[in-house]
């Protein structure tokens, strides 16, 4: 294996870490946005776009997860299918939890409630991707997938 091509290997991992990262500090900004906010119209529009910007980002990370890396992960390593399942079902888990926040930014709920669904999400959203990081960097450092990295983790 050349240099270049294990560069590339190792990258998915250093992807996988790079659009958590930016997901977490997606979330630590609507967080603020509620905190910070006054009951006005444009804080709530200020919020939705928030909310929009990383509901989005974090709904096509999770559908790139299930629809390029799993399958990829689980050909060549039949060993985590369990694991990949688990992932999966987080997946399903967090979109519900998204669609909630989504509802109450939309219908301006008020901002302690906006902060419970915020509160919540942030917990599974926190241990999904530990989990998912402790299961899989050290396969993702070895994973043979060619594929766009946005395409697969979403675009940041």
């Amino acid at each position: 294996m050349g240099e270049g091509e294990k560069t590339r290997l190792v990258a998915w991992s250093n992807e996988l870490r790079r659009v958590h990262d930016r997901l977490r500090e997606a979330l630590t900004l609507t967080r603020e946005a509620v905190a910070d906010g006054v009951p006005a119209e444009s804080a709530t529009r200020d919020l939705l776009l928030f909310c929009h910007g990383f509901c989005a980002a974090l709904t096509a990370h999770h559908e790139g997860e299930d629809r390029d890396l799993f399958p990829a992960i689980a050909e060549q390593h039949p060993e985590l299918r369990d694991t990949l399942y688990y992932l999966r079902q987080d997946h399903s888990m967090i979109a519900h939890l998204l669609t909630g926040l989504q509802a109450a930014v939309a219908r301006a709920a008020p901002p302690a409630e906006l902060d419970r669904h915020l509160e919540g999400l942030a917990a599974i959203m926190e241990s999904h991707f530990r989990y998912e990081e402790r299961q899989l960097l050290t396969v993702l450092e070895t994973l043979a997938l060619a594929a766009d990295p946005e395409t697969v983790l979403g675009p940041l």
